[in-house]
């Protein structure tokens, strides 16, 4: 902290996300360091085995290798600053690094939440309007949903961290989590902190808003599913949603524990909990839930890495 004219002026914050973990740290950073390492490893093997099998050069395939890249990146925004953190006895961070950290994690946060919505459209095209989807879902479209997603996911964010960054901060410093987030943020602000209610309710409706897409989307693919006659083309029909639908629930369902919950209040054990699992342990899964609920995944990371076994295989089948 400095102090200018009598007045205290933060500038930089002080984690306190791990109290409970003061005398078993390295009991808790080598877990979370391999968990980081396998979700940057199996991202990357999602996002290259789809580049580079030409079957799998369509929409849904693209999305979702963009999806698991954006992935890398966000628990790039925190998943370090925790590792360090576990090991250091001063577990701080400056007030432009956290502003820094909250605008890429929300903003990656905000991309992956609208490469989400966009999946599951392409998805109710696929399954509901088949015989228009090549025409609907062109590569020049897919390229512009992709990009779209990721460019406003960044500069909707903009106008929020510059007002923030404008605050002053005066009093504790201590963030009563394991990384910058809005509200333990604005907390700490020696000013007016209603803000934080309206702060609440915009991201409340834009969550809500993509879940009510998704969910109206996937209700209705459920609806065609039942339908279909054969129970060969149910199978393979929920096959192809089944990993998206659980990649959805994984992702809304730890948010709205975190962001949907206003003026309630939880433990300090059960606040990390929840954040370890929406910043951790959903980005975790999702690369098993891909390669192992997919047929066509599982072939072109087998092809990746066994390139030569693979061309056998498929020479033998033939």
């Amino acid at each position: 902290m400095v102090r200018i004219n009598q007045t205290t002026t933060v500038t930089e914050f002080l984690f306190t996300g791990f109290p409970q973990f003061e005398d078993g740290s390295l009991l808790f950073f080598i877990p979370l360091f391999v968990i980081y390492i396998f979700i940057v490893i199996g991202n990357l093997t999602v996002f290259f085995a789809v580049k580079m099998d030409t079957r799998l050069h369509n929409p849904m395939y693209n999305f979702i290798s963009i999806f698991s890249f954006l992935e890398i990146w966000y628990t790039t925004a925190t998943i370090p600053k925790m590792l360090s953190n576990l090991i250091s006895r001063q577990r701080t961070i400056s007030m432009i690094g956290c502003l820094l950290q909250m605008y890429f994690f929300h903003s990656l946060g905000n991309s992956e939440g609208i490469l989400l919505t966009t999946m599951a459209i392409d998805r109710y095209i696929a399954i509901c309007n088949p015989l228009r989807y090549p025409t609907i879902m062109t590569p020049r479209l897919c390229a512009q949903l992709s990009a779209g997603s990721c460019i406003f996911g960044f500069l909707v964010l903009l106008p929020e961290i510059a007002w923030i960054s404008t605050l002053p901060f005066c009093g504790p410093n201590q963030i009563y989590q394991i990384f910058c987030d809005f509200e333990p943020v604005l907390r700490l602000a020696c000013t007016d902190t209603s803000m934080i209610l309206i702060e609440d309710v915009i991201h409340a409706v834009a969550m809500i808003f993509s879940v009510l897409i998704i969910a109206l989307s996937y209700i209705r693919i459920i609806t065609v599913i039942l339908r279909i006659p054969s129970v060969e083309g149910r199978q393979k029909a929920f096959s192809t949603c089944a990993a998206h639908l659980g990649v959805f629930l994984m992702f809304y369902g730890s948010v709205s524990l975190m962001y949907l919950r206003f003026s309630a209040t939880f433990p300090p054990i059960l606040d990390t909990a929840i954040a370890l699992m929406f910043a951790v342990l959903a980005p975790f899964f999702n690369p098993i839930i891909y390669s192992f609920r997919n047929k066509d995944m599982k072939i072109a990371i087998k092809k990746l890495f066994c390139p030569k076994k693979t061309v056998n295989l498929s020479s033998d089948q033939r």
